[in-house]
């Protein structure tokens, strides 16, 4: 089983598809490492030697921020737009929509369950 920055690769997926599993990594990346360490993209993950993996590894590690510190940045990136007071900040403070979209209808998903006002 390869086991790719604390995350355990699909076995039967190819290579290209199993390493979007990471978070961090699409498709377009996915391809760009294979391509520089040379694997084909056709490759079982299950098929992969373990020098392969190494490689597929490195690569990773030396170009890509991935996982945890990636979460973590992005939730840095979070707070500091809150702290700011932005306009997105303020969005995100106020589990609203942050991106423009409307809220008079559908917003359910950032502003949660239904709360029903003065019915008597």
């Amino acid at each position: 089983m390869a086991r790719i920055s604390g995350v355990d690769l699909p076995k039967k997926k190819r290579v290209e598809y199993g390493l979007t599993y990471i978070f961090g990594i699409g498709l377009k990346s996915s391809r760009d490492i294979l391509n520089k360490v040379g694997i084909s993209l056709d490759t079982r993950v299950h098929e992969l030697s373990e020098t392969d993996a190494a490689a597929i590894r490195q690569e990773i590690q030396e170009n890509y921020q991935v996982e945890g510190d990636l979460r973590k940045k992005v939730s840095m990136d979070i707070k500091s737009l809150m702290d700011l007071g932005s306009y997105r900040g303020i969005r995100h403070r106020r589990g609203l929509p942050v991106r423009g979209q409307k809220t008079k209808t559908n917003a359910r998903t950032r502003k949660g369950r239904k709360k029903t006002v003065g019915s008597a």
